[in-house]
Parts: C-alpha cells; sequence; structure tokens
C-alpha cells in the first residue's frame, strides 16, 4: 500500500490557511538524491509563458496557459493569436488568475478541419508557440502517447521521451496523474513539468488529470469532496488541503478539457472536470476515479482484513452515481466515434505483490471496492471500449472479469515516468489458467479483493530496486521499470495495439524493443468479451455504411450495447433467450425493429434494413 508520505507540519500548516496561493515563493531544498533545488526561476520578460494545453470538442477551443509568477507591475493580459495569410492576428485575450498564475480561453466555432499555428502571447515580446491540429477524422490510425507518475525522484529534463514521442508523433496525449509529486506547491513542481514536457504538448491535444499527489495527499479517497478533518491520515476520507488549493491544482491541469458533462460542484465548492473528447473519430470518457470514492470504513492503516469484501457494504461509493450516469450516457452515444476508451487514474485491479511475493491488498487501487468495481466495468463494455490507466507503478494489460473470466473490457496500465515505488507481479501460486507467452505468470488469478483478472503482460522492476531512492540511472535503464504506453486504434481493423516502451530505449533504431510481452493486439469486440448464450437475426444494412446497432432487452428496457459496426452486417449477439429491440443508425433517421426473437447460438436467419 502507498504510505501517506508528507511532512506533518507541512500538512497541518496547510489547513490552516484560508488561501493556498502560490504567489509567493518559498524556496525549498530537495533532499532527494540527485535531484535538482525545487524553486521558480527568475526568468526574463520575454520568458513568462512556461506552456499551454489545449483540445477541441464540438469546434469549441480550450486551451489554458500556464505563467510563471508575474511582478507586480506587469500587465495580466494575456492575448491568443493564429497566423493568418502570413500574419498573427489576435483571436482572444483573458485575464491571468494569479492564484496559480494561468489564463484560460474558450474559443467557440472553432474551425478543426485545419491546422493552425498559434502563440500565447504577453506583453510586447512573450510568446509561446505551437500548432493546434485538425481534427485527423480521415486517418485510419490514431496513436495515443500514455503516461504516468512523474516522481520527483529525478527532477531532470527527458529528452528520451522528446525525441521518441516526435518520431512516434502521436494524435493525443494522456497524463493519466501524478505529473506533480510536491504536495505542499503546485505550482513549482507544475512549471518544471511545463518545461520537461511542453515541447510536445504544444503541437497536440493533451489530457492531463490529477491524482493524489497532485492535490497533496499519499492517497486519496474523495468522499465526494468531503474535508478531511482533524487528522492527516487519508484513509479517513476526504481532501487534506483546502478547497482553494485543489481548485487551483484541477484548473491548472484540467481547464482546457471540453466542459464537463455536469459541472456542478462536490463537497467545499470543489469542482469537477469529468467529460468526454473525441479525436479522429474516437471517443475518449474522461473520468474522477478518487473524487468520489469512499473510504475503506472497516480498517485501520496498515492493516489487511480477513473480509475485504466486508468494507461499506452496500454503501460504498466509486465512480459515483453522477459518473455513472455519465457513463451510461456516454457508452450509447456513438455520434462521430468509430471507437471508445475510457481514460481514468487508475485501473480496476489489485494486481500487485510484493517484492517477496506477499500479496498486496490496496485500497487505492480500484479493485476495491469490488461490486461498485463489477459496477463500472458493466456499463464500460456496453462501449466496447478499452481501459488506459496508470499510477500502479507496474505497467500490466489486463482483461477485466466480472461473472467470469474475461467477460469484461481490457486495459492497459502504462509504466511511470520515473517508478519510484516498486511494485511486482509474482504470485506464488499457480493461475487458474495459465496462458503462454515469454512472461512466466501469465493467465487468470484472483486480485487482492476477489476480482477475476487475467494477466497477459507486466512490466516488473529489478527486486534490487529500494522504495524512495530510485535515480534512473542510463546504464542501467530498465532497473526501476520506467517508461510510457502508446495505444494504436485502427479503425479501418477495429484493432488496438498497445505498445509498452521502456526509458532511454531510441524508438527510431531498427533495434528498438519494447518491454518483454508487449506489444499487444486485440479487437474493439474484445472488450465486450462476455460469451454469447444466443444470437439475433443477422442484420444486413444497404444505403449506409458502418451504422450504429443498439440493442435493448425487451424484458428490462436496459441498453446490452451500443457499437459502430464495421461494414454492413452484424450479427448481435444476446446473453439470455428473449425478446429484443435493435436500434439500426442514429438520430431521426435510425430504423427501429421490436420484437426480435433469439435465434440461439446456430439460427441462421437475417434482417434486411434499408436507407
Amino acid at each position: 500500500m502507498k504510505l501517506f508520505r508528507r511532512a506533518p507540519m507541512l500538512c497541518l500548516l496547510a489547513l490552516m490557511l484560508l488561501n493556498c496561493s502560490t504567489n509567493v515563493e518559498v524556496p525549498r531544498e530537495e533532499k532527494a538524491e540527485k535531484a535538482e533545488v525545487l524553486r521558480i526561476p527568475d526568468v526574463p520578460d520575454d520568458k513568462v509563458i512556461c506552456f499551454a494545453l489545449y483540445t477541441v470538442q464540438n469546434n469549441i477551443l480550450k486551451l489554458t496557459a500556464q505563467l510563471y509568477p508575474l511582478k507586480e507591475d506587469q500587465d495580466r493580459t494575456v492575448r491568443l493569436e493564429i497566423m493568418k495569410n502570413g500574419r498573427w492576428t489576435k483571436i482572444a485575450e483573458t485575464q491571468v488568475i494569479e492564484q496559480g498564475w494561468t489564463a484560460p480561453f474558450r474559443i467557440e466555432n472553432w474551425d478543426s478541419t485545419r491546422d493552425y499555428r498559434y502563440r500565447v502571447a504577453h506583453g510586447k515580446n512573450a510568446y509561446f508557440t505551437g500548432t493546434i491540429r485538425r481534427d485527423p477524422v480521415d486517418k485510419e490510425e490514431i496513436v495515443v502517447a500514455a503516461f504516468t507518475g512523474n516522481s520527483n525522484k529525478d527532477r531532470r529534463m527527458k529528452p528520451d521521451i522528446i525525441r521518441n514521442i516526435k518520431y512516434q508523433d502521436p494524435d493525443l496525449l494522456f497524463f493519466s496523474g501524478d505529473q506533480v509529486y510536491d504536495h505542499d506547491n503546485h505550482l513549482y513542481a507544475w512549471l518544471l513539468f511545463g518545461r520537461q514536457f511542453g515541447e510536445i504538448i504544444r503541437d497536440r491535444p493533451t489530457v492531463t488529470i490529477p491524482d493524489d499527489h497532485d492535490v497533496g495527499q499519499g492517497n486519496l479517497w474523495g468522499e465526494g469532496g468531503r474535508r478531511l478533518k482533524y487528522s492527516l491520515n487519508p484513509m479517513e476520507g476526504g481532501y487534506i488541503m483546502p478547497p482553494e488549493y485543489v481548485n487551483e491544482v484541477q484548473r491548472a491541469q484540467t481547464s482546457h478539457l471540453p466542459d464537463p458533462y455536469d459541472p456542478t460542484p462536490v463537497k467545499q465548492g470543489i469542482g469537477v472536470y469529468y467529460t468526454r473528447l473525441t479525436v479522429g473519430r474516437v471517443d475518449f470518457a474522461i473520468l474522477e476515479d478518487r473524487k468520489f470514492k469512499s473510504r475503506p470504513t472497516c480498517i485501520q492503516p496498515d492493516t489487511i482484513p480477513e473480509k475485504p469484501n466486508a468494507c461499506n457494504v452496500g454503501g460504498p461509493e466509486l465512480l459515483g452515481k453522477r459518473q455513472m450516469k455519465f457513463l451510461r450516457d456516454w457508452a450509447a452515444d456513438w455520434r462521430g466515434a468509430d471507437m471508445k476508451v475510457v481514460l481514468s487514474q487508475t485501473i480496476f485491479a489489485n494486481a500487485q505483490y510484493s517484492r517477496e511475493g506477499d500479496l498486496e491488498r490496496d485500497y487505492d487501487s480500484n479493485g476495491w471496492p469490488p461490486w461498485k468495481r463489477d459496477e463500472a466495468l458493466r456499463e464500460i463494455r456496453k462501449a466496447f471500449a478499452l481501459h488506459i490507466a496508470g499510477d500502479r507503478h507496474l505497467a500490466t494489460v489486463i482483461h477485466y472479469g466480472i461473472d467470469d473470466w474475461d467477460d469484461a473490457g481490457w486495459s492497459f496500465c502504462v509504466p511511470s515516468i520515473v517508478n519510484f515505488w516498486p511494485r511486482y507481479w509474482n504470485p506464488p501460486d499457480e493461475p487458474v489458467q495459465k496462458i503462454d507467452g515469454v512472461l512466466d505468470k501469465l493467465g487468470r488469478y484472483r486480485d487482492g479483493f476477489g476480482n477475476r483478472i487475467t494477466m497477459y503482460a507486466y512490466y516488473n522492476p529489478s527486486k534490487d530496486l529500494q522504495p524512495l531512492s530510485h535515480k534512473v540511472d542510463p546504464a542501467d535503464p530498465r532497473r526501476g521499470a520506467d517508461g510510457y504506453g502508446l495505444v494504436r486504434f485502427n479503425k479501418k481493423t477495429r484493432t488496438i495495439t498497445m505498445e509498452c516502451w521502456p526509458r532511454f530505449v531510441d524508438v527510431s533504431s531498427k533495434d528498438a524493443k519494447q518491454c518483454p510481452g508487449w506489444p499487444i493486439t486485440i479487437t474493439q469486440e474484445d472488450n465486450y468479451g462476455r460469451k454469447a448464450v444466443s444470437y439475433l437475426p443477422a442484420i444486413e444494412v444497404s444505403g449506409v455504411v458502418n451504422p450504429v446497432i443498439q440493442v435493448i432487452d425487451e424484458s428490462t428496457g436496459e441498453i446490452v450495447y451500443t457499437i459502430r459496426i464495421n461494414g454492413t452486417s452484424y450479427r448481435p449477439k444476446v446473453f439470455r433467450e428473449g425478446t429484443y429491440t435493435v436500434r439500426v443508425g442514429e438520430g431521426e433517421s435510425a430504423r427501429v425493429l421490436k420484437n426480435i426473437k433469439s435465434i440461439g447460438l446456430h439460427g441462421k436467419q437475417t434482417i434486411k434494413v434499408v436507407f
């Protein structure tokens, strides 16, 4: 279990502050080995813009510029300009928010069919320049680069990652959390993050979502925004830092994301950001794993109950009711999408052991609470969605199981950028069913909370890696199992290829090798792995290609699943004999077929649908 690693007096001081603005520089020495001193550089006037993040959704551009702290006599106005007809043209201006020094822009009626050179401008000669890319709807393959865990144990620049990402040229960057490990002052480390990764962020849409360390905690059970009172133990549930601080972090990391599905704040006025983003007809649901999650009330820190599933029986939350509604709506809505993906802080499994092979039951993982984990996976599989996440300090590819092994979707937990907290996959027992591969411990297992998981790949650190003392050594680049993930979504074949790249490998080299066990390729439909009990008549469509097909159980009114098919014919599987409604197409032109009876596993009937 991750330890709660904070200086208690600093935590207490933060709780006492009514306004945790990061305007005032308080130099702090970093004692980690070979770590640079953490302080905000004294930059000249023409360098006050550190970096900028952007996304485009529904023809709305949202861009947030991150500035260094401005002096009292410096202007608080920031401009957004684009290149038009060979000249820079101002399209918007905004005021700097001094608590965090951000400058957010929101531009409607954005033309997403072409690239635009942009620059964020301040004063007479401060600029940050990049490219707002067109929506690559015509690309056959959409590529996502995914990162997690930018630990403060190595504050150096990351030239190996920058070089590789520029070469691989992904369409979207995803940072799943723990971009910042400096619990008492997000701004300092966030500016360092911008210096480390701004070179690749400037030219492509980027999703950054904060995890526990970003908001000043070693673990987080958010309890719907509850304030953690009278204690610094995160297992009691809630936020340690004041809401002003949490909102400052979220503004810096998420204000450039598309508008939230439901912007209603949670307790203490803490904002929310769960939303969707579509890039090149791949639709991403962006979730908040921690904010609504209940604390495990039946245990004390560092203890493991004999019956972990008894904690909070009947009452706990994982994603919360609001996000579950969002997932249901998102899974059924395929406008502008060919494939779907869930992005979140961490995976829905507790797949970890100690260096010695002891089971580690971690309530910070989304393996707990197991019944809410199952509830979330039931909604996610209805969209045939892959799950990409991080946080676990152990890269894995897992096929989720709910009522049976492999009856839900797949997850890819990407490796940490700097993996200073080693975890391992080395179960001492044999799997329920073994899978052959280049790695030893592959197959079907129960995780620490009894959840069904099938392990297809893992990237263990060396067993001589000591917790809290990691320093990345290029001479021994795989010691800590550092790296990043790359996922390729092929819309033509509807396949998904997961790649896992170790640090310091030059991916442009013909000899470049991924982590052992990768790459792994699955199909879109593998993400609803539940075995068919029966089928409906095959649907053959004329007049349109790749229509959306939705299957509804008439006995319950429940949507069984929704998918945009690949081609013009589809044989819907169902999981009980009965009568179903099949909706073919979208909007007012959709064809609704009612009272369609299942025909068994080997029936051969066809329904023709003409548009």
